[in-house]
């Protein structure tokens, strides 16, 4: 017999809206400014910075822009996420690589597809259930997210390069841009 647990949103945003509807999705990236979401993990920024790299290098993405959380376990203040869908056309936000920086993770990425942004959230593989599962406690179940192999943290700058690398198929097929 299955046994069902409640599960309880951490982030205390549970309440808010349950509308999971993706953002307008862009037909090109093409002078689009990408926004860079940081969580403060080792090496996210130089995974973020790879792929907005290469989004720039092959798809005429515009500028990058950087921001960082000040905490991977928790979602984006509200003042952060709201400067980021004003900057910014789409996102990417990563990485989780832990449980609670996973479900962060995806929190931010479902909090600004609902502020109107694009995003692509980026967990590793070993704490995908932790993603899934905000996903689901967001009230957004379908939310897809891409799960890099773990771990992210003791690679070497190459090593998160051919992550990134690897990742960039994906991220174009959330974001909706043909490769």
């Amino acid at each position: 017999m299955a046994i069902h647990e409640l599960l309880l949103d951490p982030t205390g945003t549970d309440e808010a809206g349950q509308e999971s509807t993706l953002s307008p999705r862009p037909v090109t990236l093409n002078g689009l400014r990408i926004g860079l979401l940081d969580n403060t993990k080792p090496n996210a920024t130089l995974l973020l910075e790879e792929i907005g790299a290469e989004l720039q290098s092959r798809y005429g993405a515009g500028e990058t822009r950087l921001y960082t959380k000040d905490y991977f376990g928790t979602p984006a203040t509200a003042e952060l996420l709201e400067r980021i869908a004003d900057e910014c056309d789409v996102v990417i936000t990563a990485v989780g690589d832990c449980g609670s920086c996973s479900a962060a993770t995806v929190a931010d990425g479902i909090l600004l597809e609902r502020a109107g942004v694009p995003t692509v959230s980026i967990t590793s593989d070993s704490f995908l259930m932790s993603g899934r599962a905000m996903a689901a406690v967001q009230g957004f179940p379908g939310f897809d997210f891409h799960a890099v192999a773990h771990p992210m943290a003791s690679l070497t700058a190459e090593q998160v390069r051919e992550r990134a690398l690897a990742a960039l198929p994906e991220v174009l097929r959330i974001l909706g841009v043909e490769d």
